[in-house]
Formats: C-alpha cells, sequence, structure tokens
C-alpha cells in the first residue's frame, strides 16, 4: 500500500504536464495575458459568471507593485509545463528507486538512462489513457435553459460603470456607459476571433485583436504547428455575458466582460484524428474578455483572463 501511495504522488505532477500540452490548443492556451490599461494589476469586479480572475502572467504593461499580478504568479503558475516536466523526472526517480534503479542511474551510462527514459514513457501513455477516460465521464452537453442569457439581454441590465470597489486611479480615468451596440461588438468578436483561430486564419485575427495579443496568439500557433496539432473550432455559440467594469482613460476605452461561451472544439493531428475533444459534445467555456478603443474606432479584444 505504502509503495502504491508513493507511486501515485509521482505521477501527479506528470498528470499535470500532459493536461497543460492539451489545452493548450485552445484559443489562448488557457492562459491569461494582455492588457487592461491602468487596471492591468488590479483584479477586476467580481461577477456571476467570473467570482474571481487569475492575474496576468504575460503583459506588456510593466509592474513593480507587490500583490496581484505584480510578479505574474509564482514559478509554477507561469511555468506549468515546466514544473510538470521537472515533477515528471522526480517521479522518474522515486519510480526508479522503488524498481531496483533510482535518481542517480539517470546519469551513469546509455542503460540507465533508457531505463529511466523506457518508464517515463509507459507512464506518460497510462496516465494520458487514464486522463482521456475520465475526461469522457465529466463530459456532457451545455444545457441552453441553465446558461442562457441573463435578464434583460445577453449581458443583463446592469451593464456600464465602474463598480463601487473599481474607483477611478487617476484624474484621466472616467466611468464609461455602454450601449447595446457594445454589447453585440463584443459578443460578434468573440465569434469572430473564435472561427478565425479554428479556420488557422491568423491574418483575420489580427484585426481584431491587439498587436500584443497577436504576438501571443502567434506563438501559440507555432508552438502548436510544431507539435503536429490543429485546434479546429466551429459552432460558436455566446451563452451569457456580464459586465465586470468599463471605464476611459484620456480617448482609450476600456471593457472588461465575463464570456461564457460554448463551441464544437476538437484537436487534430496531422493525420486528422481527433487527439482531444469529441466533435458531438459541445464545449463550455467562461473566460474574462478585456476590450478596447479608440474613441470613434471599433473594439478589439485586448486581454483574456482565466477564471478562478
Amino acid at each position: 500500500m505504502r509503495r502504491f501511495l508513493i507511486i501515485a504522488a509521482a505521477l501527479i505532477p506528470l498528470m499535470g504536464a500532459i493536461g497543460v500540452d492539451q489545452a493548450q490548443a485552445r484559443l489562448g492556451g488557457g492562459h491569461s495575458f494582455g492588457s487592461r490599461g491602468s487596471f492591468t494589476y488590479r483584479p477586476p469586479r467580481a461577477t456571476t459568471i467570473a467570482p474571481g480572475a487569475a492575474p496576468f502572467e504575460r503583459s506588456q504593461v510593466p509592474s513593480t507593485r507587490s500583490g496581484y499580478g505584480a510578479t505574474g504568479g509564482s514559478f509554477a503558475t507561469r511555468r506549468p509545463f515546466m514544473t510538470g516536466l521537472l515533477g515528471g523526472f522526480i517521479g522518474a526517480g522515486i519510480f526508479g528507486l522503488l524498481f531496483g534503479g533510482g535518481f542517480m542511474h539517470m546519469g551513469l551510462g546509455f542503460g540507465g538512462l533508457f531505463g529511466v527514459l523506457l518508464q517515463l514513457l509507459i507512464v506518460f501513455f497510462v496516465v494520458r489513457w487514464l486522463i482521456r477516460r475520465f475526461a469522457g465521464q465529466r463530459g456532457g452537453a451545455v444545457q441552453p435553459s441553465i446558461f442562457g442569457p441573463a435578464p434583460g439581454g445577453p449581458m443583463g441590465r446592469d451593464f456600464g460603470g465602474l463598480g463601487p470597489a473599481q474607483d477611478a486611479v487617476g484624474p484621466s480615468v472616467a466611468p464609461l456607459q455602454l450601449t447595446a451596440q457594445d454589447r453585440q461588438a463584443f459578443a460578434q468578436c468573440l465569434t469572430y476571433v473564435q472561427q478565425a483561430w479554428g479556420a488557422g486564419d491568423l491574418r483575420a485575427i489580427s484585426q481584431a485583436v491587439t498587436p500584443e495579443l497577436m504576438r501571443y496568439f502567434q506563438e501559440q500557433a507555432q508552438t502548436l504547428a510544431r507539435q503536429g496539432w490543429r485546434n479546429r473550432i466551429s459552432d460558436v455559440a455566446v451563452e451569457a455575458m456580464e459586465l465586470s467594469e468599463a471605464w476611459s482613460e484620456g480617448d482609450t476605452d476600456f471593457a472588461t466582460v465575463a464570456m461564457r461561451f460554448s463551441m464544437i472544439d476538437v484537436t487534430e493531428d496531422s493525420s486528422g484524428r481527433v487527439v482531444d475533444g469529441d466533435p458531438n459534445v459541445r464545449a463550455l467555456v467562461s473566460e474574462i474578455w478585456t476590450f478596447t478603443r479608440r474613441r470613434g474606432s471599433h473594439w478589439i479584444l485586448a486581454a483574456i483572463q482565466q477564471t478562478n
């Protein structure tokens, strides 16, 4: 029993590493990045859809302050794959200790290294099989009656201005009242960007996001290409939206909105085989999106944050 518990503890980091790889296919890779102007390092006002927001892991806005998002989170938060990989090697060492090897064998000749790699390979496929099995059991169709629009339309009735906990941080910051056209623009931007990502059309995405966000998406697309993966998105539907806050800074407007949307989301390898997702089951996602615009221009996406 004791040996089983030790092995299980060693497998947990590997499970995290594998899960991160699969999640990276979705637009944004399940990470938080971008900019929210003066509020980049202040948490958005809580909403029903998003009671909490993850701090930014990457942003072009520098910060030397302590507190929310000042350092982009811990090393484990900012580098989840490296953390999982390091844990995997530690787990392999424990595995070797239990079955006649150990940490020292990792550096003693080709035979010892081959044994460690073989152990990692076996563990990888076993854990991957378990993740797929249990993830499939948890999957299910979205229930529109539960996740439908809030009263008064997709955004709800109360839609405009800064929340009581988000007072202006300077003389150039002022609350912003939004209109029904703004709400529609947010929904259209989300649908447009998701569909363009599913089609692999980065040029189209560049028309609807900030240059900063575009750089992150390009990096993600290059990573997927190296892995031989392709994320296919279709049938995007905005289920609900809820305003967190909206404000102006000089001639630039910002709006942070909690978004709940569903879609068909599958990841394919180079041969077209589905390696993640189910083409027959709609995936449901809740994220916090921040939009920005120059006065007199149209809204574009400036940041994505994950919910807590």
